[in-house]
Parts: structure tokens; C-alpha cells; sequence
């Protein structure tokens, strides 16, 4: 049986000050969460957060990752680095990282490489601009991003990997998709992780649901057959917010 879980991306928000008043104040409201919790933070806060959550059931996660464990690779971080500080979870090619920063199919693939090799938990992000649902493409361009990310990777550590379904025109715009909507394509997910690998795989396979989810859009949402939890982008930065969708 799949688990929940709840992950939240601060994306650039919160000082290390900041950070520490947050995480202090989240983790009594959601120490009975009966899904996991993983909290994304900056890199500059990720050490205070690794403190702060020690001893608590919130694990800790990661915006990004550089695909080479050292070198002359101006502002990214390691591996390693993220390894020292406690981290369990990356997450890997989100829209705004493919959108602002170049992050191709090919590095995504890299990416999760690394996660895996390291022994985190790769939380893959794929979805489709306004334009392509309009075009009509969605199921193409879906298709492409999970193919070239599973790239090399065994049935084995592909069942290790977390997909996050995010479609670009409901980051951060308040628009979300139907429920049913959502769940639709998460199934569509499915069937081209089956045809990649294998039903069982699929089936067991952890999958989000991303794109301005909210406390008053949760309940339905994790009601879907097909949806496991959530990616949460800007309800994760309001305390009484995440806690509601952690406790749904």
C-alpha cells in the first residue's frame, strides 16, 4: 500500500532565523500527521533546519542537487554536502528550475543518478505549460519528461523514485486542476511508468499532486485514487496552512 506524504517547497523564502521560528512552531502542530512530512528549505538554512527538526517526525528535503559530487562548479551544491547535513529527499526538475535555470531531460536524468547512488529519495517534477495543455500536448510532453528521467535506471531503483505532476499553469497562480482532472493524468502517469518498467512498479509507485494545492482543496484531492500527497509551494511558507494540509 502507497504511503501519503505531504511535502512542502519554500523555494526562496525564509532566512535561517526565519527558518528556526517556522520549524519551531510547525513541529507540535504536526507531530500526530498520520502522512509523512518532508519540509523543502533554502540551502542556507538547511544545517539550523536539520537541528531544529532532530527528534521530530518532519524529514528534510532539498531544491536541488549538482549531479557531480565535486568540483569547479560555481553556486551549486554537492551531493555530499546535502548528505552531511541530514537531507533524505531532492527534489529534481521543477518547472521553475527548467523555466529559469536550464535544467534539460538530460540533467533531470543525471540528477536522479546522484539522489539514488547517495541514498536520497529523488522527487522527480514533471508538467505541462498552459500552451501545450491548450495544444494539446500534454500527454506527449508527460511522456518525454518521465522517459528521458528514467534513462538507465533500474526497475529496482525506479521504485525508490517520488513523481511530483505539476503543471505549469497552476504554479503559483491560484489556478489548480480538477481533482478529477489531477487524478486523470497522475493515471496516465502510471500507465507510461508501467510501460517503462512494469505494472507492480507503477502501481506502488509514490505520486503527487503540485499547483497551488491549499487547506480548503486537500481533503478532495487526497481522496483520488490516484494521488498519493502533495507538493505545496506557497501554503507551505503559512504555518496555519501547511499544518491543515498536513492533518487533512
Amino acid at each position: 500500500m502507497r504511503k501519503n506524504v505531504i511535502m512542502g517547497n519554500w523555494k526562496m523564502h525564509f532566512t535561517v532565523e526565519e527558518t528556526d521560528k517556522f520549524l519551531n512552531k510547525l513541529i507540535p502542530k504536526v507531530k500526530d500527521a498520520k502522512t509523512e512530512v518532508v519540509v523543502c528549505v533554502p540551502f542556507t538554512s538547511l544545517a539550523l533546519a536539520s537541528n531544529t527538526l532532530s527528534g521530530s517526525n518532519i524529514k528534510l528535503g532539498a531544491q536541488n542537487v549538482h549531479f557531480e559530487e565535486q568540483g569547479a562548479f560555481t553556486g551549486e551544491i554537492s551531493p555530499n554536502m546535502l548528505k552531511s547535513v541530514g537531507v533524505s529527499h531532492v527534489l529534481i526538475g521543477h518547472s521553475e528550475r527548467r523555466i529559469y535555470f536550464g535544467e534539460s531531460d538530460e540533467t533531470v536524468n543525471k540528477k536522479i543518478h546522484t539522489c539514488l547512488k547517495h541514498g536520497f529519495v529523488p522527487v522527480l517534477c514533471v508538467g505541462e505549460s498552459l500552451k501545450e495543455k491548450e495544444d494539446g500536448d500534454m500527454e506527449n510532453i508527460l511522456t518525454n519528461q518521465i522517459k528521458n528521467a528514467f534513462l538507465n535506471i533500474s526497475s529496482e531503483d525506479a521504485s525508490k523514485v517520488v513523481i511530483a505532476y505539476e503543471p505549469i499553469w497552476a504554479i503559483g497562480t491560484g489556478k489548480t486542476a480538477t481533482s478529477i482532472d489531477a487524478d486523470n493524468t497522475i493515471s496516465f502517469i502510471r500507465k507510461v511508468v508501467s510501460s517503462i518498467y512494469n505494472k507492480e512498479i507503477s502501481e506502488n509507485m509514490i505520486m503527487l499532486y503540485g499547483g497551488s494545492v491549499k487547506p480548503n482543496t486537500i481533503k478532495e484531492q487526497m481522496s483520488m485514487e490516484n494521488i498519493d500527497g502533495a507538493l505545496v509551494g506557497g501554503a507551505s511558507i503559512v504555518v496555519e496552512d501547511f499544518e491543515r494540509i498536513v492533518n487533512f
